[in-house]
């Protein structure tokens, strides 16, 4: 299953698949509510400021590709919107709760390391041990429809890799990842004698490699144009 969204597709997706478990009693959203969730000053990054009618239309681009629905019968007169991305009655895309809130968490706030998501998914679903979140994260990246997810080179200076997801399209933030990864890698290596950072240097090339891989493989799934 391909699916490429832009940035703010991705916002709306986060957003709907956000409030339907937070705030379900408010769920579905009428376009002024998906607008103000949207532009959200907390648990979103990069804060948006988007109008109406740019929300409107791109809701209107969802819709026509099954990935928002806004049926009668949800109640008042104003139309709302629930999403059909995932765990949907019928839809083909089915999720754990914590590979659900590992999706919407990233599609929310970009990248990650596991113990953010830990503490950001408790919104969503409870969540024990860190090591929950690196089986979802594992299982998104070799999931059957997928793959969802990625893991990034950890950057210099970080304790723990960060993962992103993959419903982004032309992945320009891997890229910008790749080349931190690299420009770290071109430091260690510049230290003499140290035969630990010059592992180091070896494991980070090898995660670029595989990475730029990846990213030519999702080059080829996208559609033309």
């Amino acid at each position: 299953m391909t699916i490429v969204l832009t940035p703010v597709e991705a916002r709306i997706i986060g957003c709907l698949m956000e409030k339907e478990v937070t705030t379900p009693e408010h769920y579905p959203l009428s376009l002024n509510s998906l607008t103000a969730a949207c532009n959200q000053k907390s648990n979103r990054d990069p804060v948006m400021e988007l109008g109406e009618a740019e929300v409107q239309a791109v809701v209107d681009e969802l819709m026509r590709r099954h990935l928002v629905s806004d049926r009668a019968g949800y109640g008042g007169r104003v139309p709302k919107y629930r999403q059909s991305f995932c765990n949907t009655t019928f839809g083909p895309l089915q999720f754990t709760d914590l590979e659900r809130a590992v999706v919407c968490e990233l599609l929310l706030r970009g990248p990650q390391s596991a113990g953010e998501l830990r503490t950001r998914c408790q919104r969503m679903t409870p969540v024990a041990e860190v090591v929950m979140v690196d089986a979802a994260l594992e299982a998104l990246a070799a999931h059957a429809a997928g793959p969802f997810v990625v893991r990034l080179p950890r950057r210099s200076g970080a304790r723990d890799p960060r993962w992103m997801h993959l419903l982004g399209g032309e992945p320009a933030g891997l890229e910008a990842e790749l080349a931190d990864a690299a420009a770290s890698a071109s430091v260690v290596t510049a230290a003499p004698g140290r035969s630990a950072l010059a592992e180091r240097v070896e494991q980070l090339a090898a995660e670029v490699a595989a990475l730029r891989q990846e990213v030519a493989v999702l080059h080829s799934r996208l559609p033309p144009g």
